[in-house]
C-alpha cells in the first residue's frame, strides 16, 4: 500500500483503461506515487474498480519515461530542446505539404487520448493541412458499431444508459467477455441476476469466464453472428412479437430486411445449421428473447472485429428495432466500448471518416465545419483508415505520419508489414511517454514527450456517453507536455495560429462544445452546447455528466424510445445484411482458425500493466489456448510450447489446452510485443481483411497452422535491474515486486548459462550445478536480500518460481531462507500459494484450493476467508471452476494432483 501523506488530498480523475469509464480517487504520496481508490459518487462505478484500475499506482514510476524531445542523427537519438523538436517537426510537414500534397501526410492517434487532444489533431489536419488522413486505434476497436449505428439510426448514437443493464430482464453478451473485460458493469449485472432474476444469454466461439453465469450459452461458428439474428428476426415476425405501431411509425425498410433475413435463417432448423448450434439452443434463445420486453443486447470486439462486423451490429440493431426495445428502461442494444476515450475520439472526428461533432463529409456539413472553424482548406472527402494508411504507407504514397499515444507495430494485422512501412517514411514523428516500445524501436525521426496519465487534464467519455473529468494530481515529469499543446504549437509554426490559440484544455473544451451546438437545433444526435461557456473553474469542477446537453434543455439519458431518428426523414432504416461469409478459408495447411483477444488483467500492448507485479502475476506468459481434441491431433501438450503459422507470421507460445475452446480454433491474447516477450507479437500473425463498411479488420479467423515446439530447458531469472537474457532463449519480461524477472524456455548448453550469470552478477556468485542432470542454479547477495538469481532445468525442475519470487520480494532473508535458496523450495515448510487467481488481493490457487478442501464451498465464502473476489469480482469464474474440480473432503496430496 502506498503511505499518503494526510496533508494531500484526494483527486477526483477517471481510469486510464476501459470504456466503462470508472471514477477514480488518486491521493500523491509527495514523492512521485498515489493511492489509488474507487470513486463511490461516480455513476459509472460507484467506487468499484478492477484489477487493472486497482493497480493504477503501481504505474506511476518514471523508470521507462521519455522525458525530453529527440531528433535522430544519424542512428542515434539526441536530445534537443522543444522549439528545435516542434521546428523541425513543422519544416518537415511543411515541405512534405509542399512538394507532395496534403494526402501525403497522415496522423495516427489513440482512444487513450483526452478530447481535448483529439480535437486539436482532427482540426489541424482536417481543418487547415486539409486531408482527412487522421485515424485511430479505436478502429480497430469500435468502428463497425460506429457504421451500424450510422447506418441504423443515422448517427452514432448509443441508445441506452448503464442503469439498463441494472433493470433488463434478459441480458445477451455477443462476443463479449464483460466479466473480464468490463468486470465493473459485469458485477452491476450480476446484482442485477442475483436480486431481479435477470437472465443471460451468452454468445461466442469460447465459452469465456462470461459463460460461468450464463443460463444459455450458444458456442456459434466464427462469422455466423448475424444469421442467429436474422433467424431471431424471422421467429419474432412469425410469432407476433413485433411491434408493429413501431416499425411503421419510426423506421423504414423492414419488409425488404425480413424478406433478406427469411433466405439466410428462415427457421429453427435452417438458423441452427448455419451456426452450428442445436435447434434446442436456438429455439430456446429465441422464445427467451420474444418473451422478455426488457432486454439488453451487449456486444464488443467479437462482433465488431470481423470483415462482416457492421452487418452485425446492424442484425442486432434490427431485432430491437422491430421489438421497440430501444431507448427505454431495460431495453437497448448497447454497445460495450474498449477504451477509456473512443466514445470521445468518435465525437470530435478522430476517425478517417468522420468530420467533426458528429458530422460527416457531406456538403452541408463540411460547410458548417468550415465556416465555424474558419478554415478555407478543409478537407472535402474521407481520409484513409487505420489499415489503409498503413498500406499507403508502404506503397510510398503517405511520406509523413505523427503516431501519438498508441503501438501500431504490435496491435495492427499483419504487423511485420506495418513495421517494414514505417521504415519507408520521410518524416515518421512520435508523441509517447514511454522511451522504448515496438513501435518506438522502428526508428522514428522524432520523439515527443507526452504527459501520463496523472499529469494531464481534460475530459473522457464513457461507453454510455458520460463525459468526465481526468485531472493531474502528479507534476510532469521532465520536459512532458499535454499533447493539445505540443500539436498547437505545431499548428502554430505551420502558419495557423490564429486558429489554435488555445492556452487550455478548457479552452478547447469550449470550442468543441460550441462546435457541437453550432447550426443544430436538435438536428444532430451529439450536441453538449450546454457547456460552451463553462468558466475555467467550472470545468475544474465538472462533475460526470451524459450527453447531450442541449443548451436550455431538459437532460436526456436515452435516444429513440418514441423515434426521432437522425436520417434525413427521421426514421430509422432496417439494413438487410449480407450472406454470412469469413474472408478466409481454412486448407490443409492452415486447417485451424485463430481468434484473438484480451485477458483479465492486462490492456492493450502492456505499455503501463506490464509495469504492474500484481497484474503480471495471473498469466505471466503468452499462451494459445487449444481444443484437448485438436492438442491430441496436432501432437500439442499442455504446459508445452507450440509454434502458431499463418500466412503472415509464426509465433511460439505456451500451450493451456481447454475445452472451453471451441474445436477447430485457436485463441491467442493480444498484449504480448517484442518489447515484452520473444515471438509472442500476435498482430504479426493475423490477416490484415476488413470490413467494407467500417474498415475494422478481421482479427477473429485468420486461417492457422499449430505445432509442438520443444524446449529441453525451462527457467526463470530475477534481479534488482533490467537484464539482457541470451538471443537464443524465449523469454517472457514479467514485472516483479523489487525488480524485474524473466521466464523462459531454452534448448542451449548450460554451461553458457553460467557464463552469461557470472558475466551479469558481481564475485560471490552461490551456485548449485548438475549438467548431467540437467540443472543449473545461481543467486548473487547484495547485503540481505538476494541481488540477481538465475534457475534453469528439465520442465518441471527448475524451482518454484512463486517461491523464490516471493524471497526476492523481501528486504532481508534469515540465514536458512539464504541457505535453502537454490532448492527452490520454501525454507520453512509452507506451501506456495500458486499462481496468483486474485490479482486484487493477491490470492493464489494453492490458497484458495486449500480453502475449498477446508469447507468453503462458495465463492462468498472464499471471499470471506481470504477476501478474493471482494473487489471487482473478476476471478470468481475460476474460483466457481476450481470448487468444481474438487471434492468437498479434498486432501493435500488430491490438492496437488488438482493442480
Amino acid at each position: 500500500m502506498t503511505a499518503v501523506d494526510p496533508t494531500l488530498r484526494a483527486v477526483k480523475t477517471t481510469c486510464a483503461y476501459c470504456g466503462v469509464g470508472c471514477g477514480v480517487l488518486a491521493t500523491p504520496d509527495g514523492q512521485g506515487g498515489a493511492a489509488i481508490s474507487g470513486d463511490p459518487e461516480h455513476p459509472a462505478n460507484f467506487g468499484r474498480l478492477c484489477s487493472k484500475g486497482s493497480a493504477l499506482g503501481e504505474t506511476l514510476g518514471l523508470q521507462s519515461r521519455l522525458l525530453h524531445p529527440m531528433i535522430r542523427c544519424g542512428e542515434v537519438m539526441q536530445r534537443v530542446d522543444w522549439r528545435d523538436a516542434l521546428d523541425h517537426v513543422a519544416h518537415r510537414f511543411q515541405h512534405i505539404i509542399a512538394r507532395d500534397g496534403p494526402g501525403a501526410v497522415a496522423f495516427y492517434l489513440s482512444g487513450q487520448l483526452l478530447t481535448e487532444d483529439y480535437y486539436v489533431a482532427n482540426k489541424l489536419m482536417k481543418g487547415f493541412i486539409g486531408s482527412a488522413n487522421v485515424d485511430t486505434n479505436s478502429r480497430l476497436c469500435m468502428a463497425s458499431s460506429v457504421a451500424g449505428h450510422r447506418r441504423a439510426f443515422g448517427a452514432d448514437t448509443v441508445p441506452g444508459c448503464y442503469e439498463d443493464l441494472d433493470e433488463a430482464d434478459l441480458l445477451v453478451f455477443v462476443g463479449s467477455n464483460a466479466a473480464w473485460c468490463h468486470p465493473v458493469l459485469f458485477q452491476r449485472m450480476l446484482a442485477n441476476k442475483q436480486k431481479r432474476g435477470a437472465r443471460f444469454v451468452v454468445i461466442d466461439p469460447r465459452r469465456t469466464d462470461t459463460a460461468g453465469d450464463d443460463d444459455l450459452f450458444l458456442g456459434v461458428k466464427p462469422g455466423t453472428d448475424s444469421a442467429l439474428f436474422n433467424g431471431l428476426l424471422v421467429h419474432l415476425a412469425d410469432n407476433g412479437a413485433l411491434d408493429r405501431d413501431y416499425i411503421e411509425h419510426y423506421t423504414s425498410g423492414f419488409d425488404a430486411m425480413l424478406a433478406r433475413a427469411r433466405g439466410m435463417a428462415g427457421s429453427v432448423a435452417a438458423t441452427a445449421l448455419a451456426t452450428g448450434l442445436t435447434e434446442q439452443d436456438v429455439a430456446t434463445f429465441f422464445r427467451m428473447f420474444a418473451a422478455a420486453p426488457r432486454v439488453v443486447t451487449l456486444y464488443s470486439q467479437g462482433v465488431n472485429q470481423s470483415a462482416q462486423g457492421t452487418d452485425k451490429v446492424n442484425a442486432i440493431l434490427n431485432c430491437h428495432l422491430a421489438t421497440g426495445r430501444i431507448g427505454k428502461v431495460g431495453a437497448s442494444p448497447f454497445s460495450l466500448t474498449g477504451q477509456p476515450n473512443a466514445m470521445g475520439g468518435r465525437e470530435v472526428g478522430g476517425l478517417a471518416n468522420q468530420l467533426a461533432a458528429h458530422m460527416g463529409f457531406t456538403p452541408p456539413d463540411i460547410d458548417r465545419v468550415r465556416r465555424f472553424w474558419k478554415a478555407p482548406r478543409i478537407a472535402t472527402h474521407e481520409g484513409l483508415k487505420a489499415v489503409q494508411m498503413f498500406e499507403a504507407i508502404g506503397r510510398g504514397e503517405i511520406k509523413a505520419l505523427w503516431v501519438m499515444g498508441t503501438n501500431p507495430v504490435v496491435s495492427l494485422p499483419d504487423a511485420d508489414r506495418v513495421r517494414e512501412a514505417l521504415k519507408r517514411l520521410d518524416l515518421f514523428v512520435v508523441s509517447e511517454n514511454v522511451l522504448s516500445n515496438d513501435t518506438v524501436a522502428v526508428g522514428p525521426h522524432v520523439l515527443l514527450p507526452a504527459e501520463a496519465w496523472g499529469e494531464k487534464s481534460g475530459t473522457v467519455t464513457n461507453s454510455e456517453r458520460r463525459i468526465s473529468r481526468q485531472r493531474a494530481f502528479l507534476k510532469p515529469p521532465g520536459e512532458a507536455k499535454p499533447d493539445w499543446w505540443i500539436l498547437t504549437e505545431v499548428a502554430r509554426r505551420l502558419g495557423f495560429g490564429s486558429a489554435f490559440a488555445f492556452n487550455s484544455a478548457a479552452d478547447i473544451f469550449r470550442e468543441h462544445a460550441a462546435l457541437s451546438a453550432f447550426e443544430n437545433n436538435g438536428a444532430r444526435d451529439f450536441d453538449i452546447g450546454g457547456l460552451k461557456a463553462v468558466s475555467d473553474d467550472g470545468f475544474d469542477a465538472m462533475a460526470p455528466v451524459q450527453w447531450p446537453i442541449r443548451l436550455n434543455a431538459q437532460p436526456q439519458e436515452r435516444f429513440f424510445a418514441e423515434g426521432g431518428f437522425y436520417s434525413n426523414d427521421r426514421k430509422a432504416r432496417f439494413v438487410a445484411p449480407e450472406m454470412p461469409a469469413l474472408r478466409t478459408e481454412t486448407t490443409p495447411a492452415r486447417p485451424l482458425r485463430l481468434n484473438t483477444g484480451r485477458i483479465r488483467d492486462q490492456w492493450h500492448t502492456m505499455t503501463r500493466t506490464g509495469m504492474s507485479p500484481r497484474l503480471g502475476q495471473h498469466l505471466p506468459e503468452p499462451f494459445v489456448e487449444v481444443h484437448p481434441d485438436d492438442a491430441l491431433k496436432y501432437g500439442v501438450n499442455d504446459g508445452g510450447f507450440a509454434r502458431i503459422t499463418t500466412d503472415y507470421g509464426q509465433c511460439t507460445l505456451r500451450v493451456v489446452v481447454s475445452a472451453r475452446q471451441q474445436r477447430g480454433m485457436l485463441f491467442a491474447p493480444i498484449h504480448w510485443s517484442a518489447a515484452t516477450a520473444t515471438g509472442a507479437r500476435i498482430g504479426s500473425l493475423v490477416a490484415p481483411y476488413t470490413d467494407p463498411f467500417s474498415g475494422q479488420p478481421e482479427n477473429k479467423a485468420t486461417p492457422a497452422a499449430i505445432a509442438p515446439y520443444e524446449y529441453v530447458f525451462r527457467g526463470f531469472a530475477l534481479s534488482r535491474t533490467p537484464l539482457e537474457l541470451p538471443d537464443h532463449a524465449w523469454v517472457a519480461r514479467v514485472a516483479v515486486a523489487g525488480g524485474h524477472g524473466y521466464l523462459f524456455a531454452d534448448n542451449a548448453d548450460l554451461k553458457g548459462w553460467q557464463v552469461w550469470m557470472k558475466a551479469n552478477t558481481a564475485d560471490g556468485l552461490a551456485e548449485y550445478n548438475d549438467f548431467g542432470g540437467g540443472v543449473y542454479r545461481a543467486a548473487a547477495f547484495a547485503g540481505e536480500r538476494i541481488a540477481a538469481c538465475l534457475f534453469i532445468g528439465p520442465a518441471g525442475d527448475a524451482g518454484d518460481w512463486n517461491v523464490v519470487k516471493s524471497l526476492f520480494a523481501a528486504d532481508a532473508l534469515s540465514d536458512t531462507q539464504r541457505r535453502m535458496l537454490l532448492s527452490g523450495r520454501s525454507a520453512d515448510g509452507v506451501a506456495s500459494a500458486g499462481p496468483v487467481v486474485c490479482a486484487c488481493f493477491g490470492v493464489g490457487r494453492d490458497t484458495i484450493c486449500n480453502a475449498i478442501a477446508a469447507g468453503a464451498r462458495s465463492a462468498a465464502e472464499i471471499g470471506a476467508k481470504l477476501k478474493a473476489g471482494t473487489n471487482c469480482g473478476s476471478c470468481i469464474p475460476e474460483m466457481k471452476r476450481l470448487i468444481a474440480q474438487l471434492p468437498t473432503d479434498a486432501t493435500k496430496p488430491q490438492l496437488a494432483a488438482a493442480n
